[in-house]
């Protein structure tokens, strides 16, 4: 429950850079979650072209406006701004993509809540050297990204040497912290094999890391988001087929989970 004398200004402000031209759905998505999951406030980082169609599917979503018509090419003014940012739904794996990516990586305000989700981890990958940049983050690996990342590493072993919280999707996505902790997830169910389920978890922890950042760890926050995610595939699921679950399914039922870590 939360406090009636309260703002919107109380529960946080997240930065979202996501999509490119021809890719909308996932920073749609994404945006969507993380309003749903409790902070008070969103910007979108897009590209020109498509700043019309975020406020057209979600008007409730602020925007900050990249210099490309199509791309993610400029880190946004102002991050301190920000209580959370998050990367990488449909960015791209373009080299400006990747320039303005190593720019956030090496300007983003010390100890603000990162998280690396997508194509912010292809890009990566595609430069292993950034690695040690990414410290502190929270990266969201399903098999093939975690492979392309670290190969056959031990992901606890990963998440010491870099400094990260390395969330390893699968049918029981396993959250690996630096300090050693692991924590293995019970929710979820296979109809959530679908195109957008990440970006949904990606947006969820994102609002969760601005909404409880008062109130919880980032391990703690970032467990729950997990789990919530499941929890509302599970929801949808219990009211129709796995097989016809869609990203929305996802977001739609998150009006019936408690997202304040206060109260759970």
């Amino acid at each position: 429950m939360r406090n009636q004398e309260t703002t919107k200004h109380d529960y946080g402000h997240g930065l979202l850079i996501a999509g490119a031209y021809g890719r909308m759905g996932c920073a749609i998505l994404a945006a969507k979650a993380a309003l749903r999951s409790g902070c008070g406030l969103v910007t979108t980082h897009l590209p020109q072209r498509c700043v019309d169609p975020m406020q057209a599917a979600f008007p409730e979503a602020m925007v900050s406006i990249d210099p490309s018509p199509t791309l993610f090419t400029s880190v946004p003014v102002n991050l301190n701004h920000y209580t959370a940012i998050a990367a990488g739904p449909g960015l791209g794996t373009d080299e400006t993509t990747a320039e303005a990516l190593h720019k956030l990586l090496t300007t983003r305000p010390q100890n603000m809540p990162l998280v690396l989700d997508a194509d912010a981890q292809n890009l990566l990958a595609m430069h292993k050297e950034w690695l040690p940049l990414a410290e502190g983050a929270i990266m969201t690996p399903h098999a093939r990204e975690y492979e392309r990342l670290f190969g056959d590493a031990d992901p606890q072993h990963m998440a010491k040497e870099y400094g990260l919280i390395i969330v390893k999707k699968s049918h029981h996505t396993r959250i690996f912290s630096p300090d050693g902790q692991v924590t293995e997830n019970q929710t979820g169910n296979a109809g959530m094999a679908t195109a957008g389920s990440g970006d949904v978890l990606t947006g969820i922890t994102l609002g969760m890391l601005c909404a409880n950042h008062l109130h919880a760890t980032t391990h703690e926050i970032v467990c729950k988001a997990v789990e919530i995610h499941g929890k509302i595939g599970d929801i949808a699921t219990g009211k129709q087929s796995e097989s016809s679950l869609i990203a929305s399914d996802l977001i739609e039922n998150l009006c019936h989970v408690s997202t304040d870590m206060t109260s759970n």
